[in-house]
């Protein structure tokens, strides 16, 4: 795979790190934070008008039809601005779950509407026993004479807070509670309005100041033609939507790691102790190219990432990213942490920027399941391929993407 950025790659990265530096200050995300402004509005306005919503969405139905490597490079810089707008929810986790569900009229209905900004559907998929694991599904739907009905409960729905409708995740069941023709492991998606009745929708704010959503579904009816392809067909189109987001949400914490020690290297050039710049002490020196060693790694391992979605098989593609997700997810925790620690006690208060992309980190990590889950994938993975007589392909993951 090559990752020399062609041209117009190039500009897509850089107009959007003119736009997070000119108009994404930090003051007026923490104003958005604080107050109902229409600056969310706005600004998810401009990033449709410059393209980054349709950026990866196919070309045939309104897209641009980029790839991976353009959600990445959006939510690279997206990361050094800690954006607060539901790109990750919204634009990527349920626009590629539907493009890789829907059938050929959903989406020549649905796409062109997630491409201009003017639809903003959010996948529900996680629930309080699932740890995001796409394959734990106990919401069902039961099959009437009006299509379906859906019954029970989701869990951190990004960007529910303000979507148009939400792609659900259910097993279709008898109406006796057993397993439909499907059978057990079968998942279908379903699309809802959000201002369907029998749905409750509660948002609670996350660490780092953004929002998920709970949703209760009390029996509530949808029509045969919402369910998005075939029956059972949803969980493929669950974990290619999940391997798209876990890489945009890597390459959002590569973003807030480079800023946040950029932060830390100018702190320490400017603050100084015994008359002298804090750069110039040793141990200083040592813990900041701790860091930057950290970040490099992890930007490496994105790479891999990419190159891995676009060459390997399934087994292979969700093993590594497992590996990503726990080893970009800890690395952030540390060097954001680090950051803090260099700054000291106003590293630690809320009117100052770095203590932010730690609390990013913090979150990210239980999104898509956490890091020990997914370092445990990796373990079993490998303690597979050590048995006598292995098969050469690697198991499946414990955690689906």
């Amino acid at each position: 795979m090559n990752f020399n950025l062609n041209p117009e790659q190039q500009l897509l990265q850089d107009s959007v790190r003119r736009y997070i530096d000119k108009a994404y200050s930090f003051d007026e995300r923490a104003t958005m934070l604080k107050e109902e402004t229409e600056n969310c509005t706005r600004h998810w306005q401009a990033f449709s008008d410059n393209g980054w919503l349709a950026a990866a969405l196919p070309e045939e139905y309104g897209g641009l039809g980029g790839t991976l490597l353009d959600t990445a490079l959006i939510a690279q810089q997206f990361g050094r601005g800690l954006v607060i707008e539901p790109y990750l929810g919204c634009a990527v986790l349920a626009a590629q779950t539907l493009v890789a569900a829907a059938g050929t009229a959903q989406k020549d209905r649905l796409v062109p509407g997630l491409a201009d900004g003017s639809i903003r559907l959010a996948l529900a998929y996680s629930e309080p026993a699932s740890r995001g694991d796409p394959a734990v599904v106990s919401l069902t739907a039961t099959p009437n004479a009006g299509g379906y009905l859906l019954d029970g409960r989701k869990t951190l729905v990004l960007g529910a807070d303000e979507a148009d409708g939400f792609i659900v995740s259910a097993r279709i069941t008898a109406a006796d509670g057993k397993p439909g023709a499907e059978g057990d492991t079968a998942i279908s998606l379903f699309l809802v309005d959000a201002a369907s009745p029998c749905l409750s929708r509660e948002i609670l704010a996350l660490h780092d100041g953004s929002g998920a959503g709970e949703l209760v579904f009390d029996r509530l009816q949808v029509s045969a033609g919402a369910m998005l392809g075939t029956p059972g067909s949803g969980l493929p189109a669950l974990q290619h939507g999940l391997a798209h987001a876990i890489i945009a949400l890597c390459a959002e914490l590569i973003g807030g790691m480079e800023r946040a020690i950029e932060i830390t290297a100018e702190y320490l050039k400017i603050r100084k102790q015994f008359a002298v710049p804090l750069a110039s002490f040793q141990a200083l020196q040592h813990r900041m190219a701790d860091m930057a060693a950290e970040l490099e790694l992890s930007r490496s391992m994105l790479y891999a990432l990419l190159a891995s979605v676009e060459n390997d098989d399934d087994a292979a593609r969700q093993h590594t990213i497992s590996q990503a997700k726990f080893l970009i997810g800890r690395a952030a925790r540390f060097v954001c942490g680090q950051a803090i620690q260099l700054h000291g006690g106003i590293g630690m208060t809320e009117e100052y920027t770095v203590g932010h992309f730690f609390k990013r980190a913090v979150v990210a990590d239980v999104l898509f399941g956490n890091s020990d889950q997914h370092e445990a994938a990796c373990a079993a993975a490998l303690q597979h391929t050590l048995r006598p007589g292995h098969s050469a392909r690697l198991p499946a993951s414990t955690v689906s993407a």
